[in-house]
């Protein structure tokens, strides 16, 4: 079945404005910053920001990249859920739950064995929100994905 890159595009999209606010609003309230994540994100390219310690400030440059290569993330993940998935899962909740075992699966990846080598300043990030934010982020791309191609406003509205 091939991809309806449309669709993954938005849900990519959608789910990763999700789990951003999620863990900007997160890593605020707790004192690493609202500016936090998305600019720690950036320090894996921009590796001067290595040095970065909580709060982190507002920095529009590394905001920005933290930004987009977040949202790049999430749409490639999604492809990538929906190319494992498409098709099988049928359902709504059926979808979301396992979008939000999708979601533990790359936190794991990500807190385990990626940021560790690639960004470990990004390990200054909550533990608990970073995976709060996969959670939910699973959720809503499974979600998103959950409607039929051409039909995505009266399905949702149905649930």
């Amino acid at each position: 079945m091939a991809l309806d890159m449309r669709r993954v595009l938005v849900a990519g999209l959608v789910s990763s404005v999700v789990m951003g606010m999620v863990s900007m609003m997160g890593e605020a309230l707790l004192g690493a910053g609202f500016w936090a994540a998305p600019t720690l994100i950036a320090a894996t390219v921009m590796r001067d920001l290595q040095t970065l310690h909580a709060p982190v400030p507002l920095m529009v440059l590394p905001l920005m990249l933290g930004l987009m290569g977040h949202m790049m993330n999430s749409v490639v993940l999604t492809g990538i859920f929906e190319a494992a998935t498409g098709g099988r899962l049928v359902g709504f909740f059926e979808r979301a739950l396992v979008g939000m075992v999708f979601g533990m699966i790359v936190f794991g990846a990500m807190w385990f064995v990626v940021l560790p080598f690639v960004n470990p300043v990004m390990l200054l990030l909550n533990p608990v929100v970073f995976a709060v934010a996969h959670l939910l982020w699973g959720a809503a791309l499974g979600m998103l994905l959950s409607t039929p191609a051409g039909q995505p406003a009266r399905r949702l509205a149905a649930h």
